[in-house]
């Protein structure tokens, strides 16, 4: 693992090309190819408006990026792609409350009947030029967050039980960070554990809001990864899920049906049609497929009340379904 990563080569890369197949002039960091800690690109991804600003602050070295948006945005998803286009190391690790600094940094461990210094996500990162990605920040504990400052500040690391080593940041280092809330805690009561994050370290993040895609967007994701889905179901689909993500916002006004407390990702958007495909066979016997899967990607995570909610919302939007 050490040898891949030291054996990493960065690249100037056209970030036009790379991004939209026309070229730009405009240069951003990469490197040369893949390696282990590369994520796996997705070929059907769309990359929306809200990648301009991930794109433009990997372009050069700059204050690390906060990302926060509701649960199923894809705002993990937005930037492990970016980094996937360019072939850039991704370390990862999600925060909680019992999360602490050597979860991140690294630990002695025995190896070969000897201590042995394992170097966490962090240090990997900033040792070899990666992408240290947090996701649930705000699940930190506050005095573990702020305890990352003069990191995010861009000082070295040291590590006293690796005899002290000192790691200066490589310059192709990045700092992320996921969450479902802006740092200053949960007002809704949509996300049961998050904290309100110390002002001084969210003082050091650049912000980035994730929304959920378009409309059109995942119409025409769907049209590229389920093209035997009927044209109409499909758009149904994408309208029957941003119906179900106004009321798990509270944003449907004038909508006579309930909040509920599960919301609709592009993952089970896709979950969704894939399994209204496979259970086609179950129209034989008078099972409407869509609403079957729907329980299955969806459904049977809600409560009782939430669950009526969705079904009522399914009749509505597909009253004659029939694939």
């Amino acid at each position: 693992m050490i040898k891949e990563l030291e054996s990493l080569k960065s690249t100037q890369l056209d970030a036009g090309l790379i991004f939209s197949g026309t070229k730009s002039n405009k240069t951003i960091t990469g490197y040369d190819k893949a390696n282990s800690f590369t994520p796996k690109e997705d070929p059907y991804y769309v990359f929306h408006e809200s990648s301009r600003d991930v794109i433009v602050w990997f372009m050069s070295t700059s204050d690390p990026m906060y990302l926060f948006g509701p649960c199923g945005s894809g705002k993990t998803s937005l930037i492990k792609q970016v980094a996937s286009k360019l072939n850039y190391p991704v370390f990862e690790i999600t925060g909680h409350s019992r999360l602490e600094t050597p979860d991140l940094v690294g630990h002695l461990s025995v190896e070969n009947g000897s201590m042995e210094f394992k170097y966490g996500p962090l240090a990997l990162a900033m040792k070899y030029g990666g992408l240290f990605l947090l996701n649930e920040i705000d699940l930190l504990d506050p005095s573990t967050a702020a305890g990352l400052n003069t990191i995010l500040d861009g000082a070295p690391l040291c590590i006293p039980e690796k005899n002290g080593e000192i790691i200066t940041p490589h310059p192709n280092f990045r700092f992320a960070a996921t969450a479902n809330t802006n740092g200053g805690s949960d007002e809704s009561g949509l996300y049961q554990g998050t904290l309100r994050q110390n002002l001084a370290f969210m003082d050091r993040f650049i912000l980035c809001e994730v929304d959920y895609p378009e409309e059109k967007t995942e119409v025409h994701l769907l049209e590229k990864s389920y093209p035997a889905l009927p044209e109409t179901i499909r758009t149904k689909m994408v309208e029957y899920a941003t119906e179900v993500r106004k009321l798990f916002m509270g944003s449907n006004e004038g909508s006579q049906l309930n909040r509920i407390e599960v919301t609709f990702s592009t993952r089970t958007l896709l979950r969704w049609a894939d399994l209204t495909l496979r259970f086609q066979p179950l129209a034989a016997q008078n099972i409407k497929p869509v609403h079957y899967a729907l329980d299955r990607a969806l459904g049977f995570r809600a409560n009782s009340s939430s669950r009526a909610t969705l079904h009522e919302l399914v009749q509505r939007i597909f009253p004659t379904e029939k694939n």
